[in-house]
This record gives C-alpha cells, sequence and structure tokens, in this order.
C-alpha cells in the first residue's frame, strides 16, 4: 500500500525518477519494476505457452496515476493504455477529489453465472419445475468440482431455471450462481457447467447445448462514489455543465457510447495492466448499461448541498488476482504489486474508482474548455515521436505543433527538420525558442 498518492510533479520526473518514487512509497523491491522493460518483461517463452501460434508479444505504455484515495487508503495506479492524457487526466480528478475523502466503494461480492441451455424439450415448464426441484443435488455436483473453492468459502449459491422464446424454439436455461472469491472465475463455472449439463438433460428430458458463463455479471455490481470540488472543478458554472453533459448521456445514446467509452479509458487500462481479462470486463459493463431497455450511461453526475459535484458509478467487474495472465504475467504480476491489493474486491474497487475519476475528468474538459485542448497537447508528443523526434527534440516538437494548431504528422515533420537547421522555412530555424 502506498505510503501516500499525491506526488507532485510525478509527471515532470524521468523514468527512473518515477520508478524510484514508486517503490519508495509501495516498499517493493526496485528491481521487480525491471518486469515492465521491454527486454525483461514477458519473454517469447512465457508468451507461447499463453496463446496459440505465438510470433511475438506488442508493447502497451504502463503508467502510474497518482492521488488516488480509495475507502480511506492511498493507491498508486499501473495503467496500461496507448492513448494519450487517459493517466494525467485520472490523476487530476482523483487530486480533485482528496479533500472530500477519495472515493467510497460498495459491491455485491464476487458471484458469477454459468448458463446451461436445453434444447428438445418437450414440456418445458414442468422440466423447470423438476430441474428446482433437484436444486440440492445440482449444487452439489458442482461443488463437488472445486473442492479448493468451497475450502476458501465459495462454491455454488443458487440454482435457477428461466423458459426462453427464441426463433429456433422454445428452451430451458438453467443458472449457476457462484462465489467464484479471488477469482475472476470463468474456469470454475465452466468446469461446474460442464458438471452438471448431463443431469440437468435428464432431468429436462432434453439436450444440453451451451454450457459456459454469462459476462453479463450483474450479481457481481461494484459501486464507487466521489465528491469534486467545485471551485478546483472551475466553478459552479462547469459543475453545472457537467450536470448537464450527464443528464444528455442518460437520456441520449448517441451520447452514452462516448460517455461510457471515457469510463472504459480508465477502467480498461487498470484491467489490462493487472492481466485481467479486458473482453468480458467491458462486454460486463456494456451489457450493464441497456439494463433498463436503452443504452445509457453508466455513471451519474449531480450538484450536492454545497454546491460541489458528486459522481457515481456501478459497473459489474469481473475481475480476480488468481488464475490466468494475473500470475502468469510478470508484468502484472508487478501492477498488482504496486496497487498493493489483497482481495479481488479491492482490485474491483480501485478500477471503479478509476473510471469514475476518468469520466469526470473528461466531462470537465467538455464542459470547460472543449475535450481538444488538453488532449491534443498530450498527443503532440505522440505526434512528434512518430515523426522521428528524439527525446531531447519531442517537448519542442510537441509545443509548435500545439501553437500551430496543426497536430499532424506531416507538419511535424517539417518542424523536427527546421529544429535541426535542415532548411524547412515552415518550420524554426535551431535554436528558436517555441512556446
Amino acid at each position: 500500500m502506498a505510503a501516500t498518492s499525491r506526488v507532485p510533479g510525478f509527471k515532470d520526473r524521468t523514468v527512473e525518477e518515477r520508478r524510484r518514487i514508486v517503490t519508495e512509497h509501495t516498499r517493493i523491491p526496485r528491481g521487480d519494476l525491471a518486469a515492465l522493460d521491454p527486454a525483461a518483461g514477458l519473454s517469447l517463452a512465457q508468451a507461447d505457452h499463453m496463446i496459440e501460434n505465438v510470433v511475438g508479444t506488442i508493447g502497451i505504455p504502463v503508467g502510474v496515476a497518482t492521488n488516488f484515495t480509495v475507502n480511506g487508503r492511498d493507491r498508486l495506479v499501473p495503467m496500461a493504455t496507448e492513448e494519450p492524457s487517459v493517466v494525467a487526466a485520472a490523476s487530476n480528478a482523483a487530486r480533485m477529489a482528496r479533500d472530500h475523502g477519495g472515493f467510497r466503494t460498495s459491491s455485491t461480492g464476487s458471484v458469477m453465472i454459468a448458463q446451461i441451455q436445453l434444447v428438445d424439450v418437450v414440456d418445458p415448464y414442468a422440466a423447470r419445475a423438476r430441474i428446482l426441484e433437484s436444486t440440492a443435488e445440482i449444487a452439489a455436483l458442482a461443488d463437488a468440482q472445486d473442492p479448493m473453492l468451497r475450502s476458501l468459502g465459495g462454491g455454488v449459491r443458487g440454482v435457477d431455471a428461466r423458459v426462453v422464446d427464441t426463433r429456433a424454439g422454445r428452451h430451458v436455461i438453467v443458472h449457476l450462481t457462484v462465489d467464484v472469491r479471488d477469482a475472476m472465475g470463468a474456469n470454475a463455472v465452466n468446469t461446474m457447467a460442464e458438471a452438471v449439463a448431463p443431469r440437468l438433460a435428464e432431468l429436462g428430458a432434453g439436450r444440453a447445448l451451451l454450457r459456459i458463463l454469462s459476462n453479463k455479471a450483474d450479481l457481481r455490481l461494484t459501486r464507487a462514489r466521489a465528491v469534486f470540488d467545485a471551485q478546483q472543478l472551475g466553478g459552479p458554472a462547469v459543475v453545472d455543465g457537467i450536470v448537464q453533459a450527464s443528464a444528455l448521456a442518460e437520456a441520449d445514446p448517441y451520447r452514452a457510447a462516448t460517455h461510457n467509452k471515457g469510463i472504459m479509458n480508465g477502467v480498461t487500462a487498470v484491467v489490462l495492466a493487472t492481466g485481467n481479462d479486458t473482453r468480458a470486463v467491458e462486454a460486463g459493463c456494456h451489457s450493464h448499461a441497456v439494463q433498463n431497455g436503452r443504452y445509457s450511461a453508466l455513471s451519474r453526475f449531480e450538484k450536492d448541498a454545497t454546491g460541489n459535484l458528486v459522481g457515481t458509478l456501478e459497473l459489474p467487474l469481473a475481475v480476480g488476482l488468481v488464475g490466468g495472465a494475473t500470475r502468469a504475467h510478470p508484468a502484472a504480476r508487478v501492477a498488482i504489486a504496486i496497487l498493493g491489493v489483497a482481495t479481488a474486491t479491492e482490485l474491483a474497487d480501485v478500477i471503479a474508482s478509476v473510471g469514475l475519476a476518468q469520466n469526470l475528468a473528461a466531462c470537465r474538459a467538455l464542459a470547460a474548455e472543449g475535450i481538444q485542448r488538453g488532449h491534443m497537447s498530450l498527443h503532440a508528443r505522440t505526434i512528434a515521436a512518430s515523426a522521428g523526434a528524439g527525446p531531447d527534440e519531442i517537448a519542442a516538437v510537441a509545443a509548435r505543433l500545439v501553437a500551430d494548431r496543426q497536430i499532424r504528422a506531416e507538419h511535424a515533420e517539417r518542424v523536427l527538420r527546421g529544429l535541426r537547421g535542415e532548411g524547412d522555412p515552415a518550420a524554426p530555424a535551431a535554436g528558436t525558442a517555441l512556446s
């Protein structure tokens, strides 16, 4: 756990200085951060054991978001993303929440759903009744597949069955609800579904077809709440603007899609950094956005009695600390160590908090100055680097691109030639101050 996540000037430090600060604040061995080096992280041999047909690996920048206080504990938060401004925006929003206690969370527990589809059932409603009469038998059979999970306090929490009309006929769908504890849970519930499918087919007098978890993890919800200081946001007008922007995202699916993408910028970055399943989390979150029959915002922003902004967010978060890439990927192990979380619930708490922070930052930029100003200033550095600027040239080239309001690759190349004194009249001469 970080002693404090408030690290002023962190963005202005060198990579080595940032690493030193991270190790000092989290008390993890400094050598462990070597797993984040491109040359020392995931090896080809390790990758070859993780997926099939391996030919290489791809690097994604890993940054550390600062200023986060979650349930009274400070966290430095690793985020893996290729998009400029995401880490900075989350850090800035978390800073605005600190004076009011940071982020507070609640959750419904680590319960996942497995589905077993029965087809060719002659009497579906009677079949449903027969299955529900055998709930104890089905639960015991499923639990027998994972004694370790049972020993940790997890296991089957319920058995349910539904009759679903489809264009291919009437099916009986059985749900196993399973507390998977600190695992993401896919392997555990899939194994249980496979094990009980033959018995369910007998009880239903039909044929078992699909036997797999549902990524609509609406029994595994995490909620985050934070108060953002009105003055730090920019004043009452900005607060009102954010509330109005939030209201549009609640009412209009065209706005909601982009609003929720801002949430997922933060969520996915932490999920990826910690080796969890980004596609499962994204599928769950977007399905949750249509829980009332229309795609809508996952968050809400309101003005409280004192004029400050209150943000709330509810997400299904199927993430874990055991199994999969979380253990197999060396960089993911380091990310978990930096976070200092001990349970899957704590990890979900942080992820939801980052999603809310990221969302607030995007809404504030839209309501105050427009999204492009801050985002494109950071994007200019990426464009400068892609144009061939070296480490000592990137800042100067990026500053000129912003000043010229031409954040494009061809302009970056012209600026770079001028900076190097290569005679491009459209670019500054070498040594020219850029502001």
